[in-house]
């Protein structure tokens, strides 16, 4: 029997940022696993070997255990040893926590598994996150839990970032939280097949808080970075230069600012703690607030810029994504402000991305966005660098008679 045809060893939900290269990784270490995934037009993708977006190395290696059928994908889950939750968590509607999709993967998940399964959820998540799927499957496999503890329940951070994930995945040190001793065990004996860091076991509790502490700790240091930029703006200072000159202070490294914040991290995880504990958080929501009006700020400003520039003047948008030299734009601040002028100067605006593919494009151009090569982009009146790529170094520093706009730059 093929290794395609075997149960799996791990069954991963969501085969996006996290569980494609989490997938490809443990594929390669000689675990069969078997992703899954309800978007059709990604299952379709992922099964011919390609990647469904760009990230330096996933390309080749997702191919080579696809084709070793090490990795089989598909819109439902199977039977497996192990089960990973690695799918989205945005936020809802007054920014609480929609866990719509881990509720979902745990159900989905269930008839598959047995007492001796291991669950192991890397979305991030509220604090209790892991006690409610243990409680979904003991109300839908209530026989799993009959004479023993039934199935491990573990929480485990996701720590990688787009532009180097592969990398990260094996290097850094990973968290694994169990309900019990056992879980936490299980879980780490699971990653330490692929993690060349330490793994740090504790409660799941412990885990889910020190994901969320992660992120609002520097979403936190970046509010600083962007409300003293607004400061500096006021007094006729240039912000990178007072922050560079107090950063060789020793016991000081403020960060660059930039026009928000994005991403599938920073921007959301906050949230998870502020809604929880709204009477003991007022630093975390006012940091929230900051980074939120600093997208506002920056529109405000080029729009007094375009207000003095003669009429019908061109305006270039370079960078979309949410950081330098990629191409994520989740929760992009670059591309609601792009988008904004885009609606504010319509036929006047054009947008430079080089991290883009022509069919990542597609649905931005249904909302209206118009894109040209950078060369192209060069030649507009009011140049406006939103994300500092390497691409764009030589604008910031060009003196000429058309003016570069430079909010965002690089940390």
């Amino acid at each position: 029997m093929s290794a395609a045809r075997k149960s799996p060893d791990v069954c991963i939900a969501g085969m996006g940022y996290i569980g494609l290269p989490l997938a490809v990784v443990m594929a390669e270490q000689g675990l069969r696993v078997h992703g899954y995934d309800l978007n059709a037009r990604r299952i379709a993708t992922l099964s011919r070997g390609e990647a469904p977006f760009d990230e330096p190395g996933l390309p080749d290696r997702l191919r080579a255990v696809v084709e070793s059928g090490a990795l089989s994908v598909g819109l439902a889950p199977a039977a497996a040893a192990h089960f990973i939750v690695a799918v989205p968590t945005p936020v809802a509607e007054g920014h609480a926590p929609d866990m719509s999709f881990v509720e979902a993967a745990c159900r989905a998940m269930a008839p598959h598994a047995n007492a001796d399964s291991t669950f192991i959820i890397e979305s991030t998540s509220p604090v209790g996150t892991t006690e409610w799927a243990r409680d979904i499957l003991r109300e839908m496999r209530p026989e799993l839990f009959e004479g023993g503890p039934g199935p491990s329940f573990c929480y485990c951070p996701e720590r990688i970032i787009p532009g180097a994930m592969m990398r990260e995945l094996t290097e850094n040190d990973r968290v694994m939280g169990g309900l019990d001793a056992e879980g936490a065990r299980r879980g780490a004996a699971l990653y330490g097949r692929f993690c060349k860091g330490e793994i740090h076991q504790t409660t799941a509790r412990a885990a889910e808080m020190c994901k969320l502490t992660e992120n609002a700790f520097r979403d936190v240091n970046i509010a600083f970075a962007n409300e003293l930029s607004m400061v500096c703006a006021r007094a006729g200072v240039d912000p990178w230069e007072v922050i560079r000159l107090a950063n060789h202070h020793p016991r000081v490294k403020i960060l660059q600012p930039g026009v928000g914040v994005g991403g599938h991290c920073i921007a959301v995880d906050p949230w998870f703690i502020i809604k929880a504990w709204p009477d003991l958080t007022p630093l975390m929501a006012s940091a929230r607030r900051v980074n939120l009006d600093k997208t506002r700020w920056t529109i405000d400003r080029i729009e007094e810029t375009v207000a003095s520039a003669p009429a019908g003047a061109r305006i270039a948008c370079f960078g979309l994504a949410y950081k330098p030299d990629i191409g994520d734009l989740r929760e992009s601040p670059a591309l609601e402000i792009a988008l904004h002028l885009t609606r504010a100067h319509p036929g006047r605006v054009v947008c430079v991305e080089p991290h883009l593919e022509a069919q990542d494009r597609a649905p931005l151009e249904a909302r209206g966005l118009r894109f040209v090569e950078q060369a192209e982009g060069e030649t507009a009146e009011l140049r406006v660098v939103l994300v500092p790529h390497k691409a764009f170094a030589h604008l910031e520093a060009e003196e000429a008679a058309r003016p570069v706009i430079a909010f965002h730059k690089a940390g």
